[in-house]
């Protein structure tokens, strides 16, 4: 996999993600990974209107399923692999964590709802953490962006919602990638 280099180029492979279904296929998410992106950084913009870099890992977070070879259980990694030369270490990492963020919110959060597609992949990821895990995971610095992530990738599951689309979050992927380019 070469990672992405430009902004141009990561909304190119995103777009190319129209029609695109993660890696359960029927069985996963209701909507293709582009739709999802579009509705998981929408989500995100309405709760952390100042937090571009977390809207932005939203709108990427599963990328990796559409990266040949991949599949469920590892695509956040490789999705965040994918974008962090052009977006930074702290969107990659939210990204990576993303799928951990799943089972740790299910160990830690009686009140989280899975989607039925979640809930399949979930058991291929491992399932609920342990305490081990819990704690391992609190740890991470990123943990409760990767947990506010998971939040909104499971409202981000709406057939034919209406959000901004792509040209509406090029600029907005472009300044994040210029932060990370200036540090």
């Amino acid at each position: 996999m070469v990672p992405a280099s430009t902004v141009d180029e990561l909304l190119a492979r995103l777009a190319a993600c129209a029609g695109v279904f993660d890696s359960l296929g029927p069985d996963g998410d209701p909507v293709d990974i582009l739709d999802h992106g579009l509705q998981c950084a929408h989500e995100l913009a309405r709760v952390a209107p100042d937090d571009e870099e977390l809207q932005v890992a939203g709108l990427v977070h599963d990328l990796g399923h559409a990266i040949e070879g991949w599949h469920a259980v590892d695509h956040g990694e490789v999705g965040g692999a994918y974008v962090e030369a052009l977006l930074g270490a702290r969107v990659a990492r939210t990204v990576a964590l993303h799928v951990p963020a799943k089972r740790y919110l299910v160990a830690t959060d009686a009140a989280y709802e899975l989607s039925d597609g979640s809930v399949r992949s979930l058991e291929l990821q491992g399932g609920a953490m342990s305490a081990a895990e819990v704690a391992r995971f609190e740890q991470d610095p990123n943990a409760a962006d990767a947990a506010t992530l998971r939040r909104a990738d499971e409202a981000a599951k709406v057939i034919g919602r209406l959000v901004p689309g792509l040209d509406h979050w090029h600029p907005v992927v472009a300044r994040v990638a210029g932060v990370h380019a200036a540090r």
